[in-house]
């Protein structure tokens, strides 16, 4: 390639520095690594992606950001390990999933991986290239040179004990730690770091080798978590996985990889819905959570807050109890950037409506922090609140949302450049087709994505009412031990069981694959817009979206709903 002057002003930021050439993909969207991204080949997998199907192995791969799961940074890893990563990764908007993975592969594991962020004048330039050339701080193309500055940790506002941390007086995992913290600092533009109360580890799932691998390097240097930690679900439910047929390798491995994190300290609940514990998080209080619908339930209904913490990063603050003072953390990084107005059916919606709001107004507010209009008289419960932000999260990278009358801090300022968009029942109609393209002979309910609640497993109970799942319908419930306990209190578990239905504790459907899930089952029923999203992504099953309700009486009959609910049939919407 020819060199040619570079831009007279910088054209962006690298973060991690690298020498490599290569293709360049442009993606106009972003994409979740996890449940988007084959660890084991670099395809793209979502189906629901423009680029489904593009090989990212290799190519420089452009997007504005990232999305989705805070599990990206972990594939992004094992992709490093399995050298197909992308060459680099390039964007034009903040992001720090990815851009996490790539600091781990560099500083922890020696394996460089360029990201850089471009303003979006020398990205709109840069996307129009077939290929480029990245040395260092320089992309070179064939007909520009861009050059950017590098992203270092000066002039932070450290205490003594931060300093010490640096220092390594506090051990070489902490100080690895601390030195990553400050890197993200520095690319999030703060000069300070914050404290925190609690932490949640994401990063615990067996998806991959990546996960077992820096679990057990940090145990192995002596990582110690410093504030109350609670663990993610896993791979397994615990207790039952040798009774269920799991293979041994796999349940011994998810079991270190698990137990890794409870030599550093961690609370193992194993949940997805730490908000549903009894300590969960109260009004403005600072914690450092990871996993997608947990941050963005704890900022938008609880008001606590808290980053959207890429894998990794979660465990790097339990540590040091210090996290970058950016973004939701601040009083102004809360406020709504959009407008979602949404078209309220004429008729009471069921619990449907709830994670198709959440699934487009991710699609609408891909980035920024969303304030929805129009569901002010509607009377959401919690569980239809969490399926809504499950929802979201697959669909935007924004750490919260805002719902005008129902969320603690809808009341604050909107942003005056915020753009509004409308979700009519047309578009909600449209995103139930998209998420309900499977067939409707349904081999397969899934209800846990996130982990269900209680309530919704005495729902599920109560639509039961004494009857038994299809000869041909498996049903699956995923719940936290904490609630296993109390439908074993409330002499719910077994009477459920009666029904056929399976109750487990610890894993969730993020990384249920064979044989718990059965091998014969090719079609699937949930309730969760996140996991009828990713579904086939991680499992290779289609999956079709409904109505806790309509769940249940599809695991009797083994027929799922041909047709929208009556609340959109009323209004014409087919």
């Amino acid at each position: 390639m020819n060199s040619y002057p570079p831009h007279t002003e910088a054209a962006g930021r690298m973060l991690t520095l690298g020498d490599v050439t290569g293709e360049i993909l442009v993606c106009s969207e972003g994409l979740s690594f996890w449940g988007g991204v084959d660890p084991n080949t670099g395809i793209i997998i979502d189906i629901h992606h423009l680029c489904y199907q593009q090989i990212i192995s290799g190519k420089i791969l452009m997007m504005p950001s990232s999305r989705g799961s805070c599990s990206g940074s972990g594939v992004l890893l094992e992709l490093s390990f399995k050298n197909i990563a992308p060459a680099a990764i390039i964007f034009c908007e903040d992001e720090e999933i990815l851009s996490l993975g790539a600091l781990v592969s560099e500083h922890i594991f020696n394996k460089p991986l360029p990201v850089a962020r471009l303003t979006k004048k020398h990205y709109n330039t840069l996307s129009n290239a077939k290929s480029a050339n990245i040395l260092g701080n320089k992309i070179i193309t064939e007909s520009d040179t861009f050059e950017l500055n590098i992203i270092e940790p000066t002039g932070l506002n450290l205490t003594d004990t931060d300093r010490e941390y640096l220092e390594g007086k506090h051990g070489a995992a902490a100080k690895m730690a601390l030195q990553i913290i400050c890197l993200m600092a520095a690319a999030n533009d703060t000069t300070t770091l914050i404290d925190i109360q609690k932490g949640h580890i994401d990063g615990c799932i067996l998806a991959h080798s990546a996960n077992l691998i820096f679990a057990e390097k940090m145990s192995e240097l002596g990582a110690q978590v410093s504030v109350p930690t609670t663990i993610n679900a896993i791979s397994v439910d615990r207790e039952n996985w040798l009774s269920q047929k799991i293979p041994e390798d796999f349940g011994n491995q998810a079991s270190r990889l698990a137990d890794a994190y409870v030599r550093m300290g961690a609370k193992p609940v194993f949940t997805c819905a730490p908000y549903l514990l009894e300590e969960k998080p109260k009004f403005g209080e600072i914690i450092g959570w990871s996993e997608s619908n947990a941050v963005i339930y704890a900022n938008s209904i609880l008001g606590a807050r808290t980053s959207k913490n890429p894998d990794y990063l979660d465990l790097f603050i339990a540590m040091t109890g210090r996290a970058p003072e950016s973004g939701v953390y601040t009083d102004d990084g809360r406020i709504a950037q959009e407008i979602i107005s949404v078209e309220i059916p004429d008729i009471e919606p069921d619990d449907v409506f709830w994670p198709l709001i959440g699934w487009l107004a991710g699609k609408a507010s891909p980035s920024k922090i969303p304030i929805i209009t129009g569901l002010e008289n509607l009377n959401p419960n919690p569980d239809d609140l969490k399926s809504l932000c499950a929802a979201f999260g697959t669909t935007s990278g924004a750490p919260m949302l805002h719902i005008s009358g129902q969320t603690p801090e809808a009341s604050l300022p909107v942003a005056p450049i915020a753009a509004t968009h409308i979700i009519n029942l047309e578009s909600i109609a449209e995103a139930w087709h998209q998420l309900n393209q499977a067939e409707t002979s349904i081999d397969l309910v899934a209800i846990g994505s996130p982990h269900a609640s209680f309530e919704e497993v005495k729902k599920i109970n109560s639509y039961f009412s004494g009857r038994k799942c299809h000869s041909n319908t498996n049903m699956i419930i995923t719940v936290g031990r904490h609630t296993l306990a109390l439908l074993k209190q409330a002499k719910i578990y077994p009477i459920l069981i009666q029904s056929g239905v399976q109750v487990i504790a610890d894993i969730c459907w993020c990384s249920i694959t064979e044989p718990l899930l059965p091998l014969q089952a090719r079609t699937i029923l949930t309730n969760s817009g996140k996991y009828a999203h990713y579904a086939y992504g991680l499992s290779g099953r289609h999956a079709r979206l409904s109505s806790l309700r309509d769940c249940v009486e599809t695991a009797v009959s083994g027929i799922a709903p041909k047709t929208p609910p009556s609340w959109l049939k009323t209004c014409g919407c087919y």
